[in-house]
């Protein structure tokens, strides 16, 4: 994202508005000695980045932003159902032996365990295979439930909830992935259906679109 990391220009605009803001684009040109025309690109990414406002007939503004309050700004903006990824899903009667395969062959940490109609049962991370696969057992016996995180002990995440949150979670619990889930009510009773997962190359792909995009609040 260009403002955080702005050019000399950028830099020295957003000095002169701290200084003198309110203060019109010809002035902010006539104290650097250029055109306001050469101006028009630097003062649309301060703009657009949140460090500057800008009023008709009054000029441009400090807001008082720092790159970090833009980039909480939009996080805080996008919502799950704009970043996650198509969930990866088991039944809890799969063997370790083939949740291990659909791991490796899914590129996946962590496995959604549902029930009929997609609801969530578990999660399984590459820890609990781990753990499972360990010992003298037999692993295309073993049922994967042994092995898993069952509901309520599961963190999950909805579809409309803020990005920044749902990354809260992934730090604050030490977990690789998020469940994203709706909630549906069978026969008078709330089950969480999974719809998609959020992780942690989830949020590193939104960074990058950000940065390719140039994304404005």
């Amino acid at each position: 994202m260009t403002v955080i990391d702005l050019t000399v220009r950028q830099s020295n605009i957003l000095e002169i508005v701290k200084q003198a803001g309110p203060i019109t684009g010809k002035d902010i040109a006539d104290k650097l000695g250029l055109s306001r025309a050469a101006l028009r690109s630097d003062l649309a990414v301060l703009t657009m980045s949140g460090l500057l406002g800008a009023r008709p007939r009054v000029g441009y503004y400090y807001t008082h932003k720092t790159p970090s309050d833009y980039i909480a700004t939009i996080l805080g903006n996008i919502q799950i159902s704009d970043a996650h990824s198509l969930p990866v899903v088991i039944r809890e009667n799969c063997s370790v032996y083939n949740a291990i395969v659909t791991m490796f062959t899914e590129d996946v940490s962590t496995i959604m365990i549902v029930s009929e109609g997609g609801f969530l049962e578990g999660v399984v991370s590459r820890k609990d295979l781990l753990k499972a696969s360990m010992g003298d057992r037999n692993l295309t016996e073993l049922p994967v439930k042994v092995a898993m995180t069952r509901m309520p002990n599961i963190i999950v995440t909805t579809p409309d909830e803020p990005v920044l949150d749902a990354a809260k979670k992934l730090l604050n619990h030490q977990v690789d992935a998020l469940p994203v889930v709706k909630v549906v009510v069978v026969d008078k009773t709330e089950k969480l259906q999974v719809v998609g997962r959020f992780t942690k190359t989830n949020i590193t792909r939104l960074f990058v679109q950000l940065a390719d995009t140039g994304y404005s609040i």
